[in-house]
């Protein structure tokens, strides 16, 4: 789904891609400033760093007014070149012309990028075509480079070299850095998530990758326009909670479930149960693709018991659904998976009911009456849910996105 100002689209596509954006940081107008960011080292022959196109991300931005806030530099970008020399990890899948640039402040119709030397891509005195030099520009910018297989060797080439251009601190071969930009469900960023998923497997972690892969494909588009799921959405059964949190801790958003809704709509039927799931990955998607760091996104999920009757059973059937779709396609993006309130005589039977959660997810489960609990763990104000009255509330204070996800 698209929300561009006042337009519009109820179809969700699901909201990754494979394809990056490339953005270019000069330093033209100040060879000697500083990048003003933390890099990360992916020359350790680690098997999490198969799919990463380059040997150095960006791992945190420094304070101040930097080279690469001016352009618009994030955690997660990756350097591909330093002026039109490739350090790749393999081959570029996209060509620079068919991928969007995001880069900002800076003239790109009239930027130059030769290659390393300063010099023509061709030899010296050699006569070659516009066409030729291009693809020349290009197979030395895709340039792949390899060294041992641990040690860092690539990466500390990738430094040397920056810092060779940077010594010279020639106006007219400024240093340019390359970099791209990947959404949080790539391979790129979502490979050590599955990995971790089946704890360093990679045979079954690629089993688990295309699984998921698949079932984008299969999954999406969603037509928000279904009556049935229109229903569900206008009555925010399924919802979010998405707040900036009080502690020096950043905390996941929410997802909000409020299952006394999901029952008197009748949610053991096959039918709303897949409205429900439809649901749930319309906003866990959004959620996460919000993230500030698509390496590892996360979301929290809170399951909203008031009201429900535990003398009369609590059906897990859709909770089931929901865990057969997000346990496989969204690995390792879960903070915590509260479920409030739960009164203490009735803990250990709400943990029978969910035994079909593996061990490692349940760890990070909450059952709970505790209001103070729930907000230390979520990062939520319990004097505003006071005021609210109550946490579903507190939910349609803070809906950010519900709205676009409503068509009359």
């Amino acid at each position: 789904m698209t929300d561009n100002g006042n337009h519009r689209t109820p179809i969700f596509e699901g909201l990754s891609l494979e394809e990056p954006s490339i953005l270019t940081i000069s330093f033209a107008s100040d060879p000697t400033a500083s990048l003003g960011v933390k890099l990360c080292n992916h020359d350790n022959g680690l098997t999490n760093e198969m799919f990463l196109p380059g040997y150095a991300s960006v791992g945190g931005m420094l304070d101040g007014e930097t080279l690469a806030r001016k352009h618009g530099v994030k955690v997660g970008d990756y350097i591909v070149a330093v002026n039109g020399e490739g350090f790749r990890r393999f081959p570029p899948d996209f060509q620079d012309e068919n991928l969007k640039d995001i880069t900002e402040g800076l003239d790109l119709i009239n930027l130059s990028v030769e290659n390393g030397n300063g010099k023509a891509a061709g030899g010296q005195g050699e006569e070659i075509t516009d066409k030729e030099k291009e693809q020349r520009e290009r197979d030395l910018k895709g340039r792949v480079v390899t060294g041992k297989k641990s040690g860092g060797e690539v990466y500390e080439k990738l430094l040397a070299r920056i810092r060779e251009i940077k010594t010279t601190k020639s106006p007219a071969n400024p240093l340019l850095i390359s970099l791209e930009r990947y959404m949080w469900d790539s391979r790129v960023h979502s490979w050590s998530r599955f990995l971790s998923a089946r704890n360093g497997n990679v045979p079954e972690a690629m089993t688990l990758i295309q699984g998921h892969e698949r079932w984008r494909n299969e999954f999406f588009p969603i037509d928000l326009t279904e009556p049935s799921l229109q229903k569900l959405l206008k009555a925010h059964a399924v919802s979010e909670i998405d707040i900036e949190s009080e502690e020096e801790e950043e905390k996941a958003p929410v997802v909000y479930i409020d299952f006394a809704k999901l029952q008197a709509m009748g949610v053991e039927s096959d039918s709303l149960s897949i409205d429900v799931v439809k649901a749930f990955v319309v906003y866990t998607e959004t959620l996460l693709s919000k993230s500030s760091d698509p390496r590892g996104p996360k979301t929290s999920q809170f399951v909203d018991l008031t009201g429900v009757s535990f003398k009369q059973g609590l059906q897990p059937g859709v909770l089931k659904k929901l865990y057969a779709t997000f346990e496989p396609n969204y690995p390792e993006t879960l903070e915590k998976m509260v479920l409030y309130p739960v009164p203490k005589i009735m803990v250990r039977v709400v943990n029978a009911m969910l035994s079909f959660v593996n061990e490692h997810t349940r760890k990070k489960f909450i059952i709970t009456d505790d209001l103070v609990l729930v907000c230390k763990e979520l990062g939520w104000n319990l004097k505003e849910i006071e005021t609210c009255g109550s946490v579903n509330g507190y939910m349609k204070k803070h809906l950010k996105h519900g709205l676009s996800f409503v068509f009359d």
